[in-house]
């Protein structure tokens, strides 16, 4: 697969001088508005908007023009591409996966980065625990429906073969030097019963104790900063694996923000 930059760490000039974050920074609802509306989007990525609820997700984040931010797991690139129209030319996005998440995401980032669509955007394709970040060089990160995925440890063989396990505490330590003091990380997923273990709920189902959230980016030097409810479905059994018919993309879901101290 070719790769419009395919990198293991990111080069110094390309992230030197981001803008310090404010202490309450505020998010340019305009700016993603007419992210949303941007002609060059492509169709599959507008079809998913709605259950996305990417506006309430980059405003919660505090997205502006100018930022530098990471999108920890991103897959296909999805919130990658909205965020690069939003931070605009002064801004950087670092769409970042490990080998299996690009591999699960076929062809798309191939297309998505073709031809420096995204001159904003550098991918960085690593384990989290080799991530090489430069220090103090992000305003901000998120993870959407991604943080979960740190504590699987696949029980099918087929699975084994293909996603290596990771230490969270590790991963987190990897990328919490590269945030600068207040810079915010906005973490959404899927509910799992309170008091459960993650390596079974996220095997089990993809899902995660929120308590394990909030745990984990405190011990990392976070405090928590807010929630939101746009997610939240008391219907949801907190139990069937998300990717189920019966509730796919209609899974109660935590948005939480941390700051960094």
């Amino acid at each position: 697969m070719h790769l419009s930059r395919l990198v293991l760490a990111i080069p110094l000039s390309f992230l030197a001088g981001a803008p310090a974050l404010s202490a309450a920074p505020e998010a340019d609802p305009g700016a993603i508005d007419a992210a949303l509306a941007n002609p060059d989007r492509p169709a599959e990525d507008r079809e998913q908007d709605g259950w996305r609820k990417a506006d309430e997700v980059l405003e919660f984040l505090g997205l502006h023009p100018g930022m530098h931010v990471i999108d920890y797991f991103a897959a296909d690139g999805y919130y990658s591409e909205l965020m690069s129209y939003v931070v605009g030319p002064e801004g950087r996005v670092v769409a970042y996966n490990n080998a299996p998440y690009l591999g699960f995401s076929g062809d798309t980032p191939a297309q998505r980065y073709a031809n420096e669509r995204l001159p904003n955007v550098v991918q960085v394709t690593t384990a989290p625990e080799e991530l090489a970040l430069e220090p103090g060089s992000l305003d901000a990160a998120l993870f959407v429906w991604t943080y979960h995925d740190l504590y699987w440890q696949p029980k099918d063989e087929r699975s084994q073969a293909g996603w290596p396990v990771i230490d969270p505490e590790q991963a987190l330590a990897k990328l919490v030097p590269a945030l600068k003091p207040g810079a915010v990380v906005v973490v959404v997923d899927h509910v799992a019963p309170a008091g459960s273990d993650p390596v079974e709920t996220v095997d089990a189902a993809h899902r995660i104790d929120p308590a394990v959230i909030r745990r984990d980016f405190e011990a990392a030097g976070f405090v928590f900063d807010a929630e939101s409810p746009v997610f939240r479905n008391p219907d949801d059994d907190h139990a069937t694996p998300v990717f189920d018919d019966a509730i796919r993309y209609r899974t109660d879901q935590v948005m939480y923000r941390f700051r960094k101290k």
